[in-house]
């Protein structure tokens, strides 16, 4: 049975080409700065995001917490969206790595204002902690794959060099983000202090992802992966597979968003189905089931039948595409959905 994988674009498999990245690999040993692999990936991301310098870490969890770490004191405060992957999806990393006390603002597709964060500033006092860094997140995940504004970022960034407070970008989709607005990446990490991006989602690599900042904070960064138990060995391995995903698969990104208008509109055909089909910007859908349905029913019966959805709190189904999932895939994922539905009328 042929399996449609729907649940994220972390399912992603190895292309041959990449494997044969991998296997060619030239590699020595990275703690020394020695990984002439992992070194070029560094270099790469660095100059596509127009940054001085980043450094290969192991995943998107490890790359915001290692820019976190590098920018707070143990008992301050960053600011954060209320459903942002730092805070609800990397296991109370905030507290336990970094010792921060996080402000939780609800967002508009994820996204926050000076006005919301402004509040939040008080005056030096021995009973205040103190804001060291607001996090955004883009593509806002939980708002289902939405990119920020470009001017509500600006408006951010703004705000909080005139605070002296630092910026990060967890951009573990952010050339998802470019594919779906037409803004470079590149455009997008000009406001921020530093940036994270995965290698292990949309674009296709097996593991990894690169954070990059001005060369002060990645040094830092590196003494803090290390710390976090992230030091490389022969790392080029793995930088082979970042190097083919950036070459090969940026480009590409626009496909997997046409493939999600597609699921959605399909979708929204269907009797059973809620969903707002504008609200699917990027490669994420998200939709409900008419009252009376049971969502995580209707997910496990499409596993039966080949298809993997996610079934998510408060009646919501998730389905992610990407580069493993092709035009005629979704057809046979909307037939399937529709006979499912059928059977529990």
């Amino acid at each position: 049975m042929e399996i449609v994988e729907l649940r994220s674009d972390t399912m992603t498999k190895p292309s041959p080409g990449m494997r044969e990245a991998i296997a060619g690999a030239e590699v020595g040993d990275d703690c020394f700065g020695e990984d002439p692999t992992v070194n070029k990936l560094e270099e790469s991301m660095a100059r596509m995001l127009g940054k001085e310098a980043a450094v290969f870490v192991t995943s998107g969890t490890q790359g915001n917490q290692i820019a976190i770490r590098t920018q707070t004191h143990h008992g301050n405060e960053i600011v954060a969206e209320e459903s942002s992957h730092i805070f609800i999806s990397e296991a109370g990393a905030l507290g336990a790595l970094s010792g921060v006390q996080p402000w939780l603002l609800p967002g508009e597709n994820g996204v926050i204002t000076p006005a919301q964060i402004e509040p939040l500033i008080r005056p030096k006092n021995v009973h205040y902690g103190r804001i060291d860094l607001v996090s955004i997140e883009n593509t806002h995940n939980k708002s289902g794959g939405t990119p920020w504004p470009m001017e509500s970022l600006v408006a951010v960034a703004e705000f909080t060099q005139a605070h002296k407070i630092r910026l990060h970008m967890d951009g573990a989709r952010l050339f998802n983000a470019a594919a779906a607005t037409g803004i470079p990446a590149r455009d997008y990490a000009s406001h921020v202090d530093t940036v994270s991006v995965c290698l292990s989602k949309g674009l296709g690599a097996p593991v990894g992802s690169v954070l990059s900042g001005d060369e002060e904070t990645i040094d830092r960064a590196r003494y803090f992966r290390k710390m976090f138990g992230g030091g490389l060995r022969q790392g080029g391995i793995l930088a082979a597979a970042g190097l083919y995903a950036m070459e090969h698969n940026i480009t590409r990104l626009s496909a997997d968003h046409a493939n999600a208008r597609r699921l959605a509109a399909g979708l929204s055909n269907l009797d059973s189905v809620k969903i707002d089909t504008d609200a699917v910007r990027s490669n994420m859908v998200f939709f409900r089931l008419r009252a009376g349905l049971d969502h995580t029913g209707f997910v496990a019966e499409l596993g039966r039948r080949g298809v993997r959805m996610l079934a998510q709190a408060g009646g919501v189904v998730r389905a992610v595409t990407h580069l493993d999932v092709t035009e005629g895939q979704i057809d046979q994922a909307l037939e399937i959905c529709q006979s499912v539905l059928m059977e529990s009328n």
